[in-house]
C-alpha cells in the first residue's frame, strides 16, 4: 500500500469500480484539494487524493452502502466538519480494534478517548447506514488505512488485520467491493 504516489493503473481500476465516465467533469480538481489539505493542514493519502481530484468526489455507487460521500461532507445528519468539532491534523488514535461497548473502564475515562476516534486524523467516506460509517485515516500511524467506525467499536480493514482476505488501503477496499465480495469474508 503506497500512500504517497498513486499508481495509473489503481486509478483506473477506481475509475473503473465506480463507472466513472464523464472524465473527471464530477471531480473535485487539483485546486480544489490543495485548498482541503492546506485549510487542514494535511496530505491526503493516496490513491484517494488523485480519486478525487481527478476522477469523481462521491459516487451514489458504492462502496460503501449508500455511496461514497465528497471529500467535505458527511453522510447525512453527520454535520459539517465545524459542527463536528473534526480536526484532520489531530493523529487518529487507534491502531488496533476497540471494542469500547465492552470495555470495563469507566465513562469519563473512555468519552475523551471516542472523542478523538470519532474527531481526529480522518475523514468519513460513507455509511452502511446504522451509525455503521467507513473513515479514511489522514493522519497518525494508520495513515492511508481504512476503517469501519461505529457505536460499539471501531475496526482497522484489510487483510492483515483479519476478518478479511482484501488488500488494506482505499485501493483495497474499493477492489474488494467491486469483485462483490462481503467485507468480512475471512474464514474464522
Amino acid at each position: 500500500m503506497n500512500t504517497d504516489h498513486a499508481a495509473p493503473e489503481e486509478i483506473e481500476a477506481l475509475r473503473a469500480a465506480f463507472d466513472v465516465e464523464d472524465d473527471g467533469a464530477s471531480a473535485l480538481g487539483w485546486p480544489a484539494v490543495h485548498a482541503f489539505e492546506n485549510e487542514h493542514g494535511i496530505v491526503l493519502p493516496e490513491p484517494y487524493r488523485t480519486f478525487v481530484a481527478e476522477v469523481t468526489d462521491g459516487s451514489y455507487a458504492g462502496p460503501p452502502d449508500y455511496g461514497l460521500v465528497g471529500l467535505a461532507d458527511h453522510p447525512d445528519g453527520e454535520g459539517t466538519d465545524e459542527e463536528r468539532g473534526q480536526v484532520l491534523s489531530r493523529p487518529f488514535p487507534l491502531t488496533e480494534a476497540w471494542l469500547w461497548e465492552d470495555d470495563p473502564r469507566p465513562a469519563e475515562e473512555l468519552e475523551p478517548i471516542l472523542d478523538q476516534v470519532f474527531r481526529h486524523g480522518s475523514i468519513v467516506l460513507g455509511t452502511d447506514g446504522c451509525g455503521m460509517n467507513w473513515h479514511l485515516v489522514v493522519t497518525g500511524p494508520h495513515r492511508g488505512h481504512i476503517w469501519n467506525i461505529t457505536g460499539e467499536g471501531a475496526n482497522p480493514f484489510g487483510a492483515p488485520f483479519g476478518h478479511t482476505t482484501a488488500d488494506p488501503g482505499f485501493a483495497g477496499w474499493v477492489g474488494h467491493w467491486a469483485a462483490g465480495n462481503s467485507w468480512y469474508d475471512a474464514a474464522e
